[in-house]
């Protein structure tokens, strides 16, 4: 059962079932499955600083773009920790909102549903090693979809309440990753000023 749980193309090719694992563990089980986030985050930052050092993109017909090593090694720690960061904002609201859906909950039983929840985003994040605007974009998206999806079929199966209550709890959780993504991006600039932006080299 810990294997199944720990088997990210499990939740794209049999979610429901990885659902119902997930909500029959106890929370001393899934304790052991916060370094789900800590471990599988890691792959779009290896992927991403390697494609955009090593590899580059081009935009339009232009030459390729590459980034130094220097920069690229601090936007992807940045990146990582951000990654992290909002994951246990989510899950921190996952919980707090269990009980006015009519569940019962724990700060980590939260933090393994929206870790398990991001799985499609690690895996698009792989194409990093290889960037390509465009299939980046569309794996982007198919992603973000999949991710949402999982949220609201994983939301009624682990919190143990109706389709129907867990449609609305899980609405309420898109919306908090809806303001945690503006945040980001407010603090993408703020960085940018301090220092981190990204600085290019040509390919």
């Amino acid at each position: 059962m810990a294997t199944l749980v720990s088997n990210p193309l499990g939740f794209l090719l049999s979610p429901r079932q990885q659902w119902h694992t997930v909500g029959e563990l106890p929370d001393t089980a899934l304790s052991g499955k916060l370094l789900y986030a800590i471990i599988f985050a890691l792959g779009p930052c290896v992927a991403w600083y390697y494609g955009a050092t090593k590899i580059g993109w081009t935009v339009g017909d232009g030459e390729i773009v590459l980034l130094t090593e220097a920069s690229a090694l601090r936007i992807v720690i940045a990146f990582y920790i951000a990654m992290l960061g909002s994951l246990a904002i989510i899950g921190y609201f996952i919980h707090w909102m269990a009980e006015t859906y009519g569940s019962q909950s724990s700060m980590t039983k939260g933090m393994v549903v929206a870790s398990y929840t991001a799985t499609p985003l690690f895996i698009a994040g792989l194409c990093g090693f290889y960037p390509i605007f465009w299939l980046d974009l569309l794996l982007g998206i198919a992603s973000l979809s999949w991710a949402v999806y999982l949220l609201y079929i994983g939301i009624p199966a682990v919190m143990g309440i109706p389709a129907e209550r867990g449609f609305l709890y899980a609405s309420a959780v898109v919306g908090v990753c809806m303001v945690i993504f503006m945040a980001l991006m407010g603090s993408v600039v703020i960085l940018w000023e301090m220092g981190l932006a990204p600085v290019f080299i040509d390919g």
